[in-house]
């Protein structure tokens, strides 16, 4: 299915989920109700209207934040405008993380991996139960997501996770505990932000390094909302049905760029199991 426009993706997908695209609704009152600055030593500020909360990348440090709150099954939304020009070698996140031990430890990754000007960024996703992740898929996106700001959504629930892009799914993980597969499901997990440097890998495989000079690299988040399933509207656990399918399938099939349920080289001796599931 080829759509003229990813206003239209998210159009049909709102229809089936229920889900806000950009222009719908939006959140009210300061980010730092729901969100605070974790680390960077002043690195991390709110704008005086309290709506945008930056972060910034120099040769020192980078910076982050937190949700205030813990949440076990919800769903977040947070638009994100990017660093812009040449940001090769920064990593700008946002991802949910489970805070108990670490060799159990539960994670829904989105990591926004800059590039040299003119070259497109590389959305980096992962999940992580017990422990265990090694589950990546990448994209690249249909936008400039430097120019403006775009919302990033995970969606987590008991049945699955699903990550979208300005209202897109672009990709789902459902669970098959049941099969012996591991899945988030009993650790609450916090929300994180952070702008950090990466050039060992980020950027071509590490072979393109930060620029220095182009410093400080910021990156600006707003509009954040978080919704826990016990008071989600109707439709919040619902599964996606065909049309919303589709909307996966075209972003998937134009955008993404490496699945690791494809990738043969890594796993010779066969593919991880809920590779092959529904």
């Amino acid at each position: 299915m080829g759509f003229g426009s990813r206003e239209m993706a998210c159009a049909l997908v709102a229809l089936v989920l229920g889900l806000c695209c950009v222009g719908g609704a939006r959140a009210t009152g300061r980010i730092d109700e729901g969100l605070e600055v974790m680390w960077g030593d002043g690195r991390g500020s709110v704008s005086p209207d309290g709506q945008v909360m930056a972060l910034s990348l120099d040769h020192t440090s980078g910076s982050g934040w937190r949700s205030k709150n813990t949440y076990l099954f919800a769903r977040v939304d947070l638009q994100i405008k990017l660093v812009a020009n040449n940001s090769a070698g920064t990593v700008t996140t946002c991802y949910f993380m489970s805070e108990g031990e670490w060799d159990i430890h539960d994670e829904v990754d989105l990591e926004f991996l800059g590039n040299v000007t003119g070259q497109p960024y590389t959305l980096h996703t992962n999940v992580f139960a017990n422990g265990t992740g090694g589950k990546e898929q990448q994209f690249h996106l249909w936008f400039d997501p430097t120019t403006d700001f775009h919302t990033y959504s995970i969606v987590w629930t008991s049945q699955h996770i699903l990550v979208l892009v300005d209202g897109t799914p672009i990709r789902e993980m459902k669970n098959h505990a049941d099969k012996g597969i591991a899945y988030p499901s009993s650790q609450r997990m916090r929300l994180y932000g952070s702008l950090w440097n990466a050039d060992d890998w980020a950027t071509q495989g590490g072979r393109v390094k930060t620029d220095w000079s182009q410093a400080p690299f910021v990156a600006r988040y707003r509009n954040f909302t978080a919704t826990e399933a016990a008071s989600s509207p109707a439709g919040y656990d619902q599964q996606m049905d065909a049309t919303a399918q589709q909307a996966m399938k075209w972003a998937r099939d134009n955008y993404m760029v490496y699945d690791y349920c494809a990738d043969s080289k890594r796993f010779p001796q066969g593919f991880p199991p809920e590779c092959s599931m529904p």
